[in-house]
């Protein structure tokens, strides 16, 4: 998506803006990159959506557990007016949410099998820096850790943790499948991204120059979505081609119980989160 914009700007707008795209925390950590931006060090960045907990609470919807039953479901209510609406709940701290980008369902890994809820529990998870997602494997009994993306790999090799949540082309990509013997197809979340920009910085640009880059922007998340969930699918086949972990599909059944176990968390939050955006999340699935 970085590269494409980076492209489409460059095409459209020679000599007067230019994008530098730097890939895997080149120059800010996920966590501490926010930060950077208000101080004006990096003009736009894409963190996940669980990054913003400190910034608002309604991003937080997107990290219950089971909310959105596909991808489909998550670009019906993120184009809809109550979740472009969401993209604004960042302005009061100074930053302004210009789309999303989706990464795709996440799956569950672990050391041994995960077929049921029981099966995680005591198991150490690696997690985003997130309440949600903490709540949602305290509610299996499971242990979560928050740590950083970039070290889950060692924690996976060293068996410092016994597992964690992830798509399908983070689980491929970082090759966490090759030291995660089982993953659970369990869709049960979503791992999305806000692309932003400091108020300041986005305020600053002329008129017609913003116009054309958030034009350009946009073109470039449908085409990095797209990507995305083309990725997802051929990534989980290559996993599944390794033959060096194996897929595990749940019944509806077991997948009942993990919806059962895990869905209370929803009310847990609704206060912070709303409990109207709460539902119209869950409408866009039907």
């Amino acid at each position: 998506m970085a590269n494409k914009f980076a492209e489409l700007v460059a095409e459209r707008l020679p000599g007067k803006v230019e994008v530098k795209v730097f890939p895997s925390s080149q120059l800010f950590g996920d966590n501490k990159v926010l930060e950077a931006m208000l101080l004006g060090d990096v003009q736009m960045a894409a963190p996940s959506l669980s990054k913003f907990q400190k910034y608002t609470k309604q991003l937080q919807l997107f990290d219950l557990p089971f909310l959105f039953k596909d991808m489909a479901a998550v670009e019906r209510f993120q184009q809809s007016e109550a979740g472009q609406k969401i993209l604004s709940s960042v302005e009061s701290k100074g930053l302004v949410g210009l789309g999303y980008l989706h990464n795709g369902l996440k799956q569950l890994s672990a050391s041994e099998p995960l077929r049921v809820p029981g099966d995680a529990s005591g198991k150490k998870f690696r997690i985003m820096t997130s309440d949600v997602l903490q709540a949602q494997f305290e509610a299996v009994e499971a242990v979560p850790l928050k740590k950083p993306f970039s070290e889950v790999f060692t924690l996976l090799q060293t068996k410092a943790i016994d597992g964690q949540e992830n798509t399908w082309s983070n689980i491929y990509s970082k090759k966490f499948f090759e030291v995660q013997p089982y993953i659970t197809e369990s869709n049960h979340g979503v791992l999305d991204y806000m692309v932003v920009s400091s108020a300041e910085f986005w305020n600053s640009l002329d008129d017609d120059i913003r116009v054309e880059v958030k034009k350009a922007l946009d073109e470039a998340i449908a085409f990095g979505n797209q990507v995305a969930a083309e990725k997802a699918q051929s990534d989980k086949q290559a996993i599944i081609d390794s033959k060096r972990s194996e897929v595990l599909e749940i019944s509806d059944a077991e997948r009942a119980q993990w919806v059962s176990a895990m869905k209370p968390v929803w009310n847990q939050f609704a206060d912070e989160i709303g409990a109207d955006l709460i539902d119209a999340a869950a409408q866009s699935n039907n």
